[in-house]
């Protein structure tokens, strides 16, 4: 289709440089030497052995060959690719490349090898010898004869670049990137013999805005595909299945079009493109049988479904051997309505994947006949063969709404400076109709491309073909100002390196999660679903961390890793009515960050100056602590659908619940099979990031008294309802006012103590910033916090 007259290296380099990547480029066949075309001429059995013939071939050298075979499809005057004394085949199992050499095999001398395509290392479908055509030069180098020198060009396309999933594509950009003269291909017209139409419905023009077809009939079904259309298929990644198959394979690479072959005869009346109803079934040409609702579009007749739009066939209406009259489909389909169903029923198919990108739409009829035209070639029978009319239905074709592009603009966005004269040229090697006026181009895109919609896709195109490497590697010139970052918020990367200090280390997982992870570890009965998951694990938001790292934690443990500490920091995602759609934000949803961590296994490494002992709850508290002081915690006791009723706490700054910590639940601990029960939290990461400002304080000179006290209280009373109370009474008290800190160093339940009762012993620290402290300040205070103690809580002293 077009002659770039370059190198393959020169062409891969100019494909990949206009966002074509060329992944690698292979020869289609490795490389091996000294194999001919030859012919059998005689065939006996081997004296000794029964599965052994002895051969006469002529592989052009004037003498027959005597070699001995093996295959059991040799025959006498079968032509075959012969490696004569001498030659090099590709490497076996061992890397090592396989030299033939005059020998014997069971007392006969053979004088080289018939090979198969197998020890060629090309495609095999029949199994023994290459059976070539009857026509192939005696003589003649395989490698010349079979064209396997020919190199093979991987690309790896972005989504946007759909225009390009065919040879036409691809030829397209070469004749725009080079200036070679594109050669169009052109469609014979196959004059129509009878006036047969079957007659079809389109229910759905949202799903189908064209539809295409004809009906061939008297066809050979068993014609056999072209060894010239096989290979190309075989070296495109296509397995040749039956003629009628290949053709339309093989005209879905040629130009892009995916199309269908039904089996006329069974066809029940006429055709309806629709939607489908929920309740449908349908058995695919893959074996599956899928399950039909209204998301899912249909080409059903008037008894069954026939096919899935735009993804596959049924199994009830396709081509066999036996096929004799055949109805030849070519549609355009929305690709709205195809995108995301193919995943739905975990396959993928090339026809789903062009289709959801966008297929031409303007040339089911040429390419109706181009199909229609190989087939009577391939499959046409003289008499017998006779073709109906083109029968085409259009119902909404997409608008091509002109798009504009500024010639400034597009010197200011790529950097380089272009005149309308060279956009002008750029446009017109792409094919792309436009008019121009004033330094702005008003181009229509083309039916084939569906990724120019705004004034940035046609810049690209502009920077595409000018080429990236042509484009100046220049420094930014700007005013830069020195940003600094404010010091009552530390970085992310400040926690991280915290953590990591901590003995955690960091992972990354994605956001979208299992929805049993939501239920179990979250309480969310009503998790944020994906519309289109990745996959049926992934499929809804997660509003906590604690899932994400518990798997992190099965995975290392199922690893033989015993000791376990990991940390995470990233976005959760919560229902909340009040964000509204901005550049950060989506309405109806909040996204916090969280900072997560887990712990398992022993405290610390094993070591032998401490005794071994598994992580608690104390511990992480700790480093919980340890990363928000110098400020300081309040933990309260609350129930968390992750964690251990009495295990577990919330964790509140400054009068704000702020996260939660504690042990894994014992059943999340059964459920998802682990030995130990791990101890983590998860607190908001804007609250950590916060830090007060340092402020200047003299040191006291004067000294601290410390004063222990221990009350009895009631089971259910905390520990930090006396600490709050004692706070509480400092700033009511003038008499308190000299406390400075206050811990809790002891709990006693036991002997000496009432059934549903426990000890409670607090060290407080007491200190006058202006003079030293006398006993009976000292023991009013101490009084004071004995009363409140005693009136608010009920608490006593203890004897």
């Amino acid at each position: 289709m077009v002659d770039p007259n370059m190198t393959s290296d020169e062409l891969a380099h100019m494909l990949t440089m206009s966002g074509l990547e060329v992944e690698e480029v292979v020869p289609v066949a490795p490389p091996f030497s000294g194999v001919v075309v030859a012919e059998v001429r005689e065939v006996a059995r081997h004296p000794d052995a029964d599965r052994l013939h002895v051969c006469q071939v002529d592989a052009g050298t004037g003498t027959l060959l005597n070699i001995v075979c093996g295959a059991p499809n040799v025959r006498p005057g079968m032509k075959v690719a012969c490696a004569t004394v001498g030659a090099v085949l590709p490497p076996g199992d061992d890397g090592k490349p396989f030299i033939i050499k005059l020998g014997k095999l069971r007392g006969v001398d053979s004088q080289g090898m018939l090979c198969s395509a197998k020890e060629l290392k090309l495609p095999d479908e029949q199994g023994g010898l290459m059976d070539l055509p009857a026509d192939a030069p005696i003589g003649q180098n395989f490698r010349d004869y079979y064209q396997l020198n020919d190199l093979k060009f991987t690309i790896k396309l972005t989504p946007n670049k759909a225009d390009c999933l065919s040879v036409l594509g691809v030829a397209r950009e070469v004749s725009a990137l080079t200036g070679a003269p594109l050669k169009l291909p052109t469609y014979p017209v196959v004059a129509a013999g009878i006036a047969d139409v079957l007659p079809v419905t389109i229910s759905a023009p949202d799903l189908c805005g064209r539809f295409t077809g004809r009906i061939i009939r008297g066809l050979n079904a068993k014609a056999a595909t072209p060894a010239w259309m096989k290979q190309r298929l075989e070296r495109s990644g296509q397995r040749p299945i039956s003629a009628l198959v290949d053709i339309s394979n093989y005209v879905m690479l040629e130009l892009g079009r995916p199309s269908h072959v039904f089996d006329l005869a069974k066809i029940h009346g006429s055709l309806d493109v629709r939607w489908g109803h929920r309740g449908e079934s349908l058995k695919l040409l893959n074996g599956n049988t899928v399950q039909i609702d209204d998301w899912i579009g249909v080409i059903a007749d008037e008894r069954e479904i026939e096919s899935l739009a735009g993804i596959m066939g049924g199994d009830a209406s396709a081509v066999s051997d036996d096929t004799q009259d055949i109805y030849l489909e070519a549609a355009f389909w929305f690709p709205n309505a195809i995108q995301g169903r193919a995943r739905r029923f975990n396959f993928s198919t090339d026809a789903a994947h062009r289709f959801e990108r966008g297929v031409d739409f303007a040339t089911t009829v040429e390419h109706i006949e181009r199909i229609t035209s190989l087939i009577v070639e391939i499959c046409g029978q003289p008499g017998k063969t006779s073709v109906g009319p083109i029968d085409d239905h259009i119902v909404d074709l997409p608008k091509r709404a002109a798009v504009t592009v500024r010639t400034a603009r597009a010197s200011k966005v790529i950097g380089v400076p272009l005149t309308d004269a060279a956009i002008a040229d750029i446009f017109t090697r792409l094919g792309l109709v436009f008019a121009r006026r004033d330094g702005v181009f008003s181009v229509t895109p083309p039916s084939y491309r569906f990724d120019i919609e705004i004034e940035e896709d046609l810049i690209e195109e502009i920077a595409r073909v000018y080429g990236f490497e042509n484009i100046p590697a220049l420094p930014p010139v700007a005013a830069n100002a020195m940003r600094i970052a404010p010091e009552s918020r530390r970085s992310l990367f400040t926690i991280r390196r915290q953590l990591a200090d901590l003995d955690y280390q960091e992972v990354v997982n994605f956001s979208f999660v299992e929805q049993a992870w939501e239920s179990d570890f979250a309480g969310n009965a009503d998790p944020i679903k994906l519309l289109n998951p990745i996959a049926s694990q992934m499929s809804v938001m997660r509003s906590s961390m604690v899932g994400s790292l518990v798997a992190n934690l099965r995975y290392n443990l199922n690893r033989k890793v015993g000791r376990i500490r990991l940390f995470e920091i990233a976005a959760v995602y919560w229902r909340n009515q009040e964000p509204v759609d901005g550049p950060l934000t989506v309405a109806g949803f909040e996204q916090p960050k969280r900072t997560a961590a887990i712990a398992y296994g022993p405290a610390a490494e094993e070591q032998w100056g401490m005794p071994t002992r598994n992580v608690d709850y104390f511990d992480i508290k700790a480093d919980l602590e340890a990363l928000f002081a110098p400020r300081r915690l309040t933990f309260l006791k609350c129930a968390h659908p992750a964690l251990h009723p009495g295990r577990s706490a919330s964790v509140v700054h400054d009068g704000n619940n702020i996260g939660f910590i504690g042990e894994l639940h014992p059943r999340w601990q059964q459920k998802y099979e682990l030995p130990l029960a791990p101890v983590l939290f998860e607190v908001d990461t804007v609250a950590l990031q916060r830090i007060a400002v340092p402020v200047y304080t003299e040191i006291c000179k004067f000294p601290a008294v410390t004063r222990d006290l221990a009350f009895v209280a009631k089971n259910d009373t905390l520990a930090q309802d006396f600490i709050d109370l004692f706070a509480a009474e400092k700033q009511l008290n003038p008499l308190c006012r000299i406390l400075q800190v206050v811990v809790l160093f002891d709990e006693y339940r036991g002997k000496g103590l009432n059934a549903g009762e426990k000890s409670l012993a607090f060290r407080f620290t007491l200190q006058d910033t202006q003079t030293t402290l006398q006993d009976d300040l000292v023991d009013a205070a101490m009084a004071a916090f004995v009363a409140a103690a005693v009136a608010r809580l009920g608490a006593r002293l203890r004897a």
